[in-house]
């Protein structure tokens, strides 16, 4: 029991990254994942979670032909990247990180 106890890693980062554009999340996840290896710091993922689609229908006219309708959506990719054992440094890399506008990172430490 007391060796899969110190096995275990006690301190985990776990970054969510959200945008509306996929090309553009890939870019800053490999930017983050490269800032965080050139830091020594050990890697999980990308790990790519499910798109989450918004669709939204609204009447083309105010008042009177109900029936047409334009219908729009909006795509939220998102990736989830866990750092095990995260130093000073790291966390410190993390938050100096030029990143585009578009691009949401949720930092949670567990």
């Amino acid at each position: 029991m007391a060796k899969k106890e110190a096995e275990l890693p006690h301190e985990k980062l776990r970054l969510k990254v959200k945008s509306y554009d996929a090309k553009l999340i890939d870019n800053s996840v490999h930017q983050i994942v490269e800032a965080i290896k050139r830091q020594g710091g050990e890697v999980i993922g990308p790990i790519p979670l499910p798109t989450e689609f918004k669709k939204y229908t609204v009447n083309r006219s105010t008042f009177v032909h109900k029936k047409s309708r334009d219908q729009f959506e909006i795509r939220v990719h998102k990736r989830l990247i866990d750092v095990l054992n995260p130093q000073q440094k790291i966390i410190e890399s993390l938050t100096d990180l030029n990143l585009p506008a578009g691009v949401d990172v949720e930092i949670k430490m567990g």
